[in-house]
């Protein structure tokens, strides 16, 4: 009988041990779930901060781009016409290689923006076209100019009249 009361006591004792100790780790996994969720948190914060640092950083970097390709040479547009080699084939007033300056500015009647796209590469000859396998090559020039430089030919051919 004196064994059954012990282990009865030990058995009590056991499971009382065990419940409390059994409380403390209740609240100890609940600590460390709190800890994990809130890690969790602050990772999600820091991958959507990170996301937003690099859209920005795209953003400034495409801008820097446009900036440099706005950015002018700082030559005016009959600069520009007589350093890229354009006064081998285009006289002001007279036909020589390609048609003049003046014939040029005539047909385009003022439609810059008509000019600027057959300079880059976009619109048909309209002046000679018979002639425009000649100037072909020479269209690299102007479709590697920005837009500031290629504004400043344009004007200065629809200038001359």
């Amino acid at each position: 009988m004196k064994k059954l009361l012990v282990l009865l006591v030990a058995a009590g004792l056991i499971g009382l041990v065990s419940c409390g100790g059994g409380e403390e780790k209740s609240a100890a996994d609940k600590a460390q779930e709190a800890v994990e969720q809130k890690a969790n948190e602050v990772k999600e914060e820091v991958k959507e901060a990170a996301e937003e640092v690099k859209e920005k950083a795209e953003e400034v970097k495409e801008a820097a781009q446009e900036a440099a390709e706005q950015a002018s040479s700082g030559k005016d547009g009959k600069t520009l016409f007589t350093e890229n080699g354009c006064v081998a084939c285009h006289k002001e007033t007279e036909k020589s290689v390609g048609p003049s300056l003046k014939e040029i500015a005539a047909k385009y009647a003022g439609d810059k923006d008509k000019m600027k796209k057959f300079l880059k590469g976009e619109a048909e000859a309209i002046v000679d076209p018979a002639q425009f396998a000649v100037m072909q090559p020479n269209l690299n020039i102007t479709k590697g100019m920005n837009d500031a430089d290629l504004n400043a030919l344009v004007d200065y051919l629809m200038s001359i009249k």
